[in-house]
């Protein structure tokens, strides 16, 4: 009888151990399989042509299971979050109508009031300024971490989402090339801003004719000049 009952722990034993084993091996596959597609899609961002395609059909589809996914869907959607706000930033600083505010183009489509113009001035350093703090808002930790707060998570997926999602800010922080390139173009805008107020107030004194501004003043001429030359010393 006793030598059953060792048979039948002993069989209890190999099966919890078997349990745990299986468990071990699937946590480890879906860390595998998460490490995996964050390596992917961290290689899709650093392409030179980068392919958004690409990476929102990686950021919408899920390849791990149980506590795994709740990371990958948090991680995934942080991703989302920042990669949407940065591509808002390179639009903004790519947008060619920037290049054409001081164009006699726009002077004859909108002057002299430049009720257009002004508006649009003003909310697209509104846009870029609101980016701009979004950007160094998704470099923190705690932000990142916000995307995890309330999925209950034991401490050891909390640790490897850390690991995985966050990583190592400090270069990230360092590297101020997008918020260098906002504040230019945020300059560049007060300085457009300021000529075309000007030539609100001075309305009565130009006019363009072929394609170019003429003064009948002096005097405003030689101020326009000054601003237009002021804004590209800025660059």
């Amino acid at each position: 009888m006793k030598k059953k009952i060792l048979i039948a722990v002993g069989i209890i034993l190999i099966a919890i151990v078997v349990i745990i084993a299986t468990v071990v091996i699937s946590d480890f596959k879906q860390e595998e399989n998460l490490k995996n597609e964050l390596e992917e899609i961290s290689k899709l961002v650093n392409f030179e042509n980068i392919n958004m395609d690409e990476i929102n059909e990686k950021l919408d589809r899920t390849v791990t299971k149980g506590n795994y996914e709740i990371i990958e869907k948090a991680g995934k959607q942080y991703l989302s979050d920042s990669f949407q706000n940065s591509i808002e930033i390179a639009e903004i600083l790519n947008d060619e109508k920037i290049t054409k505010l001081l164009s006699a183009e726009n002077y004859k489509a909108d002057g002299p009031e430049f009720t257009e113009t002004q508006e649009y001035i003003t909310e697209t350093k509104n846009k870029l300024e609101s980016c701009k703090t979004k950007y160094k808002d998704y470099l923190t930790e705690e932000k990142i971490m916000s995307y995890v707060a309330d999925k209950n998570l034991d401490s050891y997926y909390i640790d490897f989402y850390k690991n995985e999602i966050i990583g190592d800010l400090e270069e990230e922080r360092k590297d101020n090339t997008v918020e260098t390139s906002i504040n230019e173009l945020v300059n560049y805008l007060e300085k457009t801003e300021e000529i075309i107020k000007f030539l609100k107030e001075n309305k009565d004194f130009w006019v363009i004719q072929n394609d170019n501004i003429v003064f009948s003043k002096d005097i405003s001429e030689n101020k326009y000049n000054e601003l237009i030359s002021n804004l590209y010393e800025s660059e």
